[in-house]
């Protein structure tokens, strides 16, 4: 399959995905159960808030080391977290835009639906646990060849590591949906991932 019809694809599933959000909240309102449509405060809005916030330098992390080395593999693991982050950040937004809730929440610490709270400073750019700083990131823009691969290979494992715990968090708060399926196929995939690029540093003698 080429890229324009794994784009096709892509947009297919998005679109059923999507829809099946709006169907899910319509039919708890029509049923005249408690109201489904989530509050600014609830898990599943912190969720799609916080979750876009970091799968966006997921995003950035991977354009950066694509240009920073010539090694497939590491190439490729990088073109799929940017491709599959950048959708599921497009689906988050997306159900913000659908309940009416704002995607930026003034005044309230990243995670507190989760009971956290997080205050990490983001004086350097680390919002959230997993997160790069601002260094690192210009740390990975300056290196190349196989610095490169190895400084993404572990930024993005602690990448992974914070976001499926935030995505853990939405599987044991969300309502259930469509949104907690994805925090669970996150989970999933992210774990996968980890493991993969274990074996990837390890290949590189790290």
């Amino acid at each position: 399959m080429n890229r324009t019809q794994w784009a096709s694809v892509t947009a297919v599933v998005l679109a059923l995905l999507f829809a099946g959000g709006a169907v899910t909240v319509a039919s708890a309102d029509r049923d005249g159960d408690a109201p489904r449509t989530p509050t600014a405060e609830s898990a599943d809005a912190g969720f799609a808030r916080d979750m876009a916030v970091h799968h966006q330098q997921a995003v950035e992390m991977s354009f950066i080391v694509r240009d920073r080395t010539k090694d497939e593999a590491v190439r490729r693991l990088a073109y799929d977290i940017a491709n599959t982050q950048a959708n599921q950040r497009g689906m988050l937004l997306g159900w913000l835009d659908l309940w009416g809730l704002p995607k930026v929440q003034a005044g309230v610490a990243p995670m507190t639906w989760m009971g956290m709270g997080v205050d990490l400073g983001g004086e350097d750019g680390e919002l959230m646990p997993g997160m790069a700083t601002r260094a690192e990131l210009d740390q990975l823009r300056r290196a190349s060849g196989r610095e490169a691969e190895v400084l993404y290979l572990k930024l993005m494992t602690e990448h992974h590591k914070g976001g499926i715990h935030m995505a853990q968090g939405c599987v044991e708060r969300c309502v259930p949906g469509v949104e907690r399926d994805l925090a669970q196929g996150m989970v999933d995939a992210q774990e996968s991932e980890i493991t993969l690029m274990a074996d990837m540093l390890k290949e590189r003698g790290d």
